[in-house]
């Protein structure tokens, strides 16, 4: 029996996830900038890869909103201004309300014990001033949530836009205040899960993304790039010393719809 063909396209997506999700965290972590060039060569030497994975990767984090394809010119980083960061937050609160709804009523033991464990490792990231672990936890809660609503057709479009403000959402200075608030929130949404509240936990998401909207618009009004320490996933962690990873900035100019 010929086992040298399944053993390859198991390397193949092996390394293909490996690539896209290293892309996708140097771009979430801020180590690319939005509008940056992205640099194929300097990422292949750092991943050590050929550039036939890296240009698979970065078709699909076009498709995804996080890069940008020029023609005849590779990619860059996506950027959106504050309107279509606020717009699309008003899409995913609305999303994400529907999505609690539905995951209260259908929510397992199983789910409720894994949103907590999470929820626990959140408190303590906070705690610790470990950023990267707290918006890394606090991702997966969200989309443990989305997840508990057994509705693939929620969870997709939420996915796709989600991604595309992933990294404005979580990165954006907030106050102690604001801390406290958002705490409390994730505190609240596993007691009304519990409680299998859907009116009340479709609320609470609603207005815990709409919260956001302000420290966003703060951020990006200001014109700063609050950064967090990098997330480093196992692909990213090869030491690379060849240039830069990304290019020149391309100018400043309006973003299309969806970019």
């Amino acid at each position: 029996m010929n086992t040298l063909v399944p053993t390859r396209a198991v390397l193949r997506r092996s390394l293909h996830h490996e690539v896209l999700e290293g892309l996708r965290e140097l771009i979430l972590a801020g180590e690319l900038e939005p509008r940056s060039r992205v640099n194929e060569a300097a990422l292949c030497g750092r991943f050590g890869i050929s550039r036939t994975p890296l240009r698979e990767a970065i078709k699909l984090l076009a498709a995804e909103g996080l890069l940008e394809l020029l023609p005849n010119r590779g990619a860059r980083v996506a950027a959106l201004s504050a309107v279509e960061i606020e717009e699309l937050l008003q899409v995913i609160g609305a999303l994400e309300g529907a999505g609690a709804e539905l995951a209260a009523e259908r929510v397992t033991a199983e789910d409720l014990a894994a949103i907590e464990a999470l929820h626990e490792a959140m408190v303590e990231a906070w705690k610790g001033s470990d950023y990267s672990s707290y918006f890394a936890r606090n991702h997966e809660i969200h989309d443990a949530i989305m997840a508990a609503s057994r509705c693939g057709a929620l969870q997709g479009v939420y996915q796709n836009l989600a991604g595309r403000v992933q990294r404005a959402r979580y990165s954006a200075r907030k106050t102690d205040e604001q801390w406290a608030r958002a705490i409390d929130d994730h505190a609240l949404m596993i007691i009304l899960l519990r409680r299998r509240d859907g009116a009340g936990l479709g609320r609470l998401m609603r207005e815990h993304i709409k919260s956001q909207m302000a420290v966003i618009s703060a951020a990006f009004s200001a014109h700063e790039t609050p950064t967090r320490p990098p997330v480093r996933s196992r692909v990213a962690r090869k030491q690379w010393s060849g240039g830069p990873l990304v290019q020149k900035r391309d100018p400043v100019e309006p973003t299309r719809p969806g970019g």
